[in-house]
């Protein structure tokens, strides 16, 4: 399983679609985590502020109709991730069947995220 952080409200509009964040169109692929601690961190580093619920989409890799690679971040992973990390990186939309399961961000006092349990 490979994950996908994404709001709530983002993932629920046109529920009749395939998802296709914003990421697609400008960078050309959707980002990705190997893992739920890699994921943390992304949370952390790059949605401290995003809109809640925050959800975690476990994708299997197998049932993608896009293209996923395994590709190093670019320029650097953030820290605490390791330089050898590598990311997927599925190019195309995610076809909705193709998500295994959701996942909420769960976050402490402080406001930093500390694990994933199922969504609502």
């Amino acid at each position: 399983m490979i994950y996908h952080v994404v709001p709530l409200d983002e993932w629920n509009a046109s529920t009749d679609q395939p998802y296709a964040p914003a990421s697609l169109a400008e960078e050309g692929f959707v980002h990705c985590s190997p893992d739920e601690a890699t994921t943390l961190i992304i949370v952390n580093t790059f949605y401290p502020t995003a809109p809640r619920p925050l959800l975690a989409l476990l994708l299997d890799e197998d049932r993608l109709t896009a293209r996923c690679a395994w590709e190093a971040a670019a320029p650097a992973p953030p820290p605490g991730v390791a330089d050898s990390t590598l990311f997927p990186h599925v190019y195309g939309p995610i076809n909705r069947d193709a998500v295994a399961r959701v996942l909420e961000v769960r976050w402490d006092e402080e406001g930093r995220a500390t694990g994933l349990t199922p969504a609502r």
